[in-house]
C-alpha cells in the first residue's frame, strides 16, 4: 500500500491555484477556504496542477462532483498522476445570479450568457421571464464578456464575486432551480499531511485496481463492512481507454491509522493490484 509521506521545504509563495476566470466558483471556493491566499487563475486543471508541482503557487482547488450534475469531467483520472496529495476538502454553494450592466433593468434582458451546466440549472427562471439561453465558455468569462459588451439586453449567469470583479450589476439573486446546489473541491498539496486530526472526523481519498480473481471488488469492499467503516463514495473508470482495466476511486471516513481503517485498507489491499492513498484530510463539517 502506497502511503506517501513527504518533507519538501520548497519556497512558499502564498498562492492557490485554480481553474478559470477570476470570480469563476472555483475562484469563490479560495476566497471561502484560503482567504489569506492569492488565489491564482490558471487556463486549465492541468495547469492549476502544475503550478503546485511547479512551486508557481502552494496549493491547487479542483472541484470534483457537484450535488446537481454529478462528477466534474476528468478531475478523478487527473489526481492520482499528479503527484499532489488531498489535504482539505470545500463545500461551496452554488448560487447564480443573473448579472447586467449597471442600470439595466430585468425587462430589458433578453439573453443569458453562461457555462452550458449553469444554463440548465436556470430553466425555471430563464422560461419565466422569456429569457434565451447563449452558451459561453464559463461562467466569469461570460461575465467579462458582458461586461466589455455593453449591451444591456445581454446578461450573465455567474457569481456575485464575478459581479464585482466586472462591475455588473445583479438583476436578481439565487435563481437556481436546485436550492441545495453545492460543489465539492479538493485543497492539492506537494506535501502530504497526515498528522493532523479534524475536529469533525477525518477522510481518506484513495484509488485501486481490484486483482483479476472471481468476485475480487465483492471481497475487497467486505472489509469496510466487517470493520465498520464508512465508504461515502465508489466510483469507476477506465484506464488508458481500455474496457478491461477498471480503477476506482473511493472516499471513507476516518483515518488509515484508526484501528477499524487500517484492518479494512488491509484487507482490500490483498485484493488489489495496485491501492494508492491520495489524502488524508479533515472532514468539512458542512457533509452533513
Amino acid at each position: 500500500m502506497k502511503i506517501t509521506k513527504t518533507d519538501g521545504h520548497a519556497a512558499m509563495t502564498n498562492r492557490i491555484a485554480f481553474q478559470g476566470e477570476p470570480g469563476a466558483y472555483s475562484h469563490q471556493a479560495c476566497h471561502e477556504a484560503r482567504p489569506d491566499m492569492e488565489a491564482m487563475p490558471c487556463r486549465t486543471f492541468e495547469d492549476a496542477i502544475e503550478a503546485v508541482r511547479s512551486g508557481e503557487a502552494d496549493l491547487a482547488m479542483l472541484p470534483v462532483e457537484n450535488s446537481t450534475y454529478g462528477r466534474v469531467a476528468d478531475i478523478h483520472s487527473l489526481l492520482p498522476e499528479s503527484g499532489l496529495h488531498i489535504i482539505g476538502e470545500s463545500f461551496v454553494r452554488v448560487h447564480i445570479n443573473l448579472l447586467a450592466q449597471p442600470g439595466t433593468t430585468l425587462d430589458q434582458v433578453e439573453t443569458a450568457m453562461s457555462h452550458t451546466v449553469l444554463l440548465g440549472q436556470c430553466r425555471g427562471f430563464l422560461t419565466e421571464h422569456g429569457i434565451h439561453r447563449r452558451v459561453g465558455a464559463d461562467t466569469a468569462g461570460s461575465a467579462r464578456y458582458v461586461a466589455e459588451v455593453g449591451e444591456p439586453s445581454l446578461a450573465a449567469l455567474a457569481s456575485e464575486l464575478a459581479g464585482e470583479i466586472y462591475g455588473l450589476e445583479v438583476l436578481a439573486r439565487h435563481i437556481e432551480d436546485h436550492s441545495r446546489n453545492t460543489t465539492r473541491f479538493l485543497t492539492m498539496s506537494r506535501e502530504a499531511n497526515h498528522a493532523r486530526r479534524g475536529e469533525h472526523g477525518m477522510m481518506t481519498s484513495f484509488v485501486f485496481q481490484v486483482r483479476n480473481i472471481p468476485a475480487a471488488l465483492y471481497k475487497a469492499m467486505g472489509g469496510f463492512a466487517t470493520n465498520g467503516v464508512n465508504m461515502t463514495k465508489l466510483e469507476s473508470y477506465m484506464v488508458g481507454g481500455s474496457f478491461t482495466a477498471t480503477q476506482f476511486y473511493a472516499d471513507i471516513e476516518g483515518h488509515p491509522e484508526d484501528p477499524a481503517v487500517m484492518r479494512a485498507l488491509d484487507e482490500l489491499d490483498y485484493f488489489t493490484e495496485k491501492l494508492e492513498i491520495l489524502g488524508v484530510y479533515p472532514r468539512d463539517p458542512r457533509r452533513d
